[in-house]
């Protein structure tokens, strides 16, 4: 019988231990649950903001070529003055000759 009651004793104080066990989990599981992580974003506000206003920069440097490039385009001239003259003449010229010929 003493061997039963040692091996009961046994059982017994391995229960105990395992509910102390389990008791202690759960504490550190509702510590756990009820931990509120914070974040500390003002680096990375910081990063955001910079890279923000590098955008802002690139963005009025683009618009400022296109304006640029706008106005460039809209004073092209497709012919240059000269060719324009030289064509006209030659073309009257070669009416001239057409009526001359005809007559």
């Amino acid at each position: 019988m003493t061997k039963l009651e040692e091996l009961t004793a046994l059982l017994v104080n391995e229960i105990n231990d395992f509910d102390k066990g389990v008791e202690t989990l759960e504490k550190i599981s509702k510590q756990i649950n009820a931990t509120k992580i914070k974040m500390d974003l003002t680096e990375y506000k910081a990063i955001i903001d910079e890279h923000q206003q590098e955008m802002e920069s690139h963005l009025n440097t683009l618009k400022s070529f296109e304006n640029r490039f706008d106005i460039k385009i809209k004073q092209a001239k497709i012919y240059p003055t000269w060719a324009v003259v030289v064509f006209i003449i030659t073309v009257l010229f070669g009416l001239g000759a057409v009526i001359f010929v005809l007559k």
